[in-house]
């Protein structure tokens, strides 16, 4: 009980604490500064993870579209369960995602030079920046759903910061979508 109540008093510190972590591991992934050399490179469960991933973030526009749904109609276990549906999955893309560059490195726009610059990395860099943004919100409303009771909730900040921290992780996962279809599909 004395870990859930300090948890519940430094859900800021925590969340901090775990956005850098996570920020610093990916950022170390993607420029392939992590010790990778022990890892198993099998060819085609590499080649395989950004067809998972795509298939993982319609999952989680799924979870999340329904969790807030949930949610609005007032069933909060429902709403509790596809939330962290949701960051399971989230969780998931990421080690998955960050295997991947942290063995093979960041992939390369193979289209045109024109659908690369005013296509391409404007959608990649909002999604990007959008992803690097929705991490602290979502630890926090994990962290502050997590530590207090139901009836604490709804007094706190915690629909504020989860209606930010979904709007973020839907368009997030939507335009990494769109990101997967220019790279392995349309081009």
């Amino acid at each position: 009980m004395a870990d859930s109540r300090w948890a519940k008093e430094h859900v800021p510190a925590l969340t901090a604490l775990l956005s850098v972590g996570s920020l610093a591991l990916v950022f170390a992934a993607a420029l392939q500064l992590l010790p990778v050399g022990a890892l198993p490179r099998p060819t085609s469960v590499l080649h395989a993870i950004p067809h998972l991933n795509a298939a993982i973030s319609l999952a989680a526009i799924g979870t999340i579209l329904a969790g807030v749904r949930a949610i609005r109609a007032g069933h909060v276990e429902r709403h509790r369960t596809l939330m962290l549906a949701s960051f399971g999955l989230f969780a998931a893309f990421l080690l998955l995602y960050l295997y991947r560059v942290a063995v093979l490195g960041p992939n390369t726009f193979g289209g045109p030079e024109w659908i690369r610059t005013f296509v391409y990395f404007p959608v990649l860099l909002v999604h990007i920046g959008l992803a690097i943004l929705c991490v602290p919100f979502v630890f926090y409303a994990l962290l502050s759903a997590g530590t207090r009771p139901i009836e604490e909730i709804y007094g706190s900040i915690h629909p504020r910061v989860g209606r930010v921290a979904a709007a973020l992780w839907l368009v997030s996962f939507s335009m990494g979508i769109v990101i997967y279809l220019l790279l392995y599909h349309v081009y």
